[in-house]
């Protein structure tokens, strides 16, 4: 028989699924795919409920919901100033399709694109299934600040776009006002547009706060920010994302968009435009719960000597763990140990670099409820008593 695309046929799984499959496989306590263990909003999940019995449940229009469209534009005026409208938003089945909207949209063969590393997994392999070639640039732990330098030199004639997550999974990192005003300075420099994935937009912790790259000056136009009901909602199965983008941009990522899933379930869009329209306190309010989680985890991780790592928002901690590694073992095999003899999930760090990663490094999820994390913590202590 003739072969399969090659490219994808040696793709391996992707390692949340590998480890969520070996936590149901082994009753562990998963701390390694980024799902909360909280329901969601009642009110949100009441209202998808009622609109599935009372509403109109055919195909929503392409680019998505008026109501939705609408609610998004308006909840970036109101929390960020963003003076954008519902014709420049398109809605789409998750912010992952989203991504590859936009890269299906915007490049073209041989273009360059620069991420920046640690860098979530989905990126690299869509650019190069796409032709185009993605060039790292590293953070480095455990601050994980921006080599603006290195940045620089990164930039060649065939940049075309940069891919910038803030706040970034898997680091935990939320990128300063200076480091934000550094990559908006070298986007125009280099005439080239900038992927925002945000996520994580409303959640973090103590003095950190998220600031969209979109409203920098100059940015406007150059800029794609994607956003995520399931994250902002604690409703990842949902799968509801947006991007707003001017005109010029959203119109191949729509032309995209088309052929890849072309549309999302209406219920679903309908109640995340009614939890969009919550006041702006909802949403500041979103981390402190989270933080509150982070802190226990860190708190029982550092009293087994873990070394933790920076982390202002997102679902994730990094720790370094090469003090309970052995001397010829990595990441990878080491998180699979660690499902073995202590029942706990967590994600190898290698995962998320395009190559020479660092092998001592491991994310924690810990958008759990107490009882998930502490029950985490006791099988570490079991394993690695002090």
């Amino acid at each position: 028989m003739k072969p399969a695309n090659p490219g994808l046929s040696a793709s391996g799984t992707t390692i949340f699924e590998a480890m969520s499959s070996l936590a149901r496989e082994h009753a562990a306590v998963n701390l390694g795919q980024g799902f909360p263990d909280d329901p969601g909003p009642l009110a949100l999940r009441q209202a998808a409920a009622d609109f599935v019995v009372h509403g109109h449940n055919q195909y929503p229009p392409m680019l998505g919901l008026p109501a939705l469209r609408e609610a998004v534009a308006d909840h970036q005026r109101r929390l960020y100033g963003l003076d954008v409208g519902a014709a420049e938003v398109l809605v789409t089945s998750g912010a992952t399709e989203a991504l590859l909207d936009c890269f299906m949209g915007l490049l073209d063969q041989g273009d360059e694109v620069i991420l920046l590393e640690p860098t979530y997994d989905t990126y690299a392999p869509v650019i190069r299934r796409l032709g185009a070639v993605p060039r790292a640039v590293r953070l480095t732990p455990p601050s994980w600040e921006l080599p603006v330098d290195a940045l620089a030199a990164a930039f060649s004639p065939r940049t075309k776009l940069l891919v910038l997550n803030t706040p970034m999974n898997p680091s935990g990192k939320v990128f300063t006002a200076a480091e934000l005003g550094a990559i908006a300075e070298l986007v125009l420099r280099h005439d080239v547009y900038a992927v925002c994935d945000e996520v994580y937009e409303h959640l973090t912790f103590g003095a950190a706060r998220h600031l969209p790259l979109m409203t920098l000056p100059g940015m406007r136009e150059r800029v794609v920010r994607i956003g995520s009901a399931g994250k902002t909602f604690s409703l990842t199965g949902w799968k509801i994302g947006y991007i707003t983008a001017a005109p010029a941009l959203l119109r191949p990522i729509a032309k995209a968009h088309q052929f890849v899933t072309f549309t999302s379930a209406p219920s679903l869009q309908h109640a995340v435009a009614l939890g969009l329209g919550n006041d702006a306190s909802y949403f500041r309010g979103l981390g402190e719960p989270l933080a509150r989680s982070r802190e226990r985890l860190a708190a029982g991780l550092g009293a087994l000597g873990l070394p933790l790592l920076t982390c202002d928002g997102t679902y994730f901690l990094v720790a370094d763990a090469a003090g309970w590694m052995r001397p010829d073992e990595d990441d990878v095999a080491f998180c699979r140990r660690l499902v073995l003899e202590a029942g706990v999930v967590t994600i190898p760090m290698s995962a998320f670099y395009l190559d020479a990663p660092p092998r001592t490094l491991i994310r924690f999820c810990f958008c759990k409820h107490d009882a998930t994390l502490d029950a985490a913590l006791e099988r570490l202590t079991r394993r690695f008593p002090r």
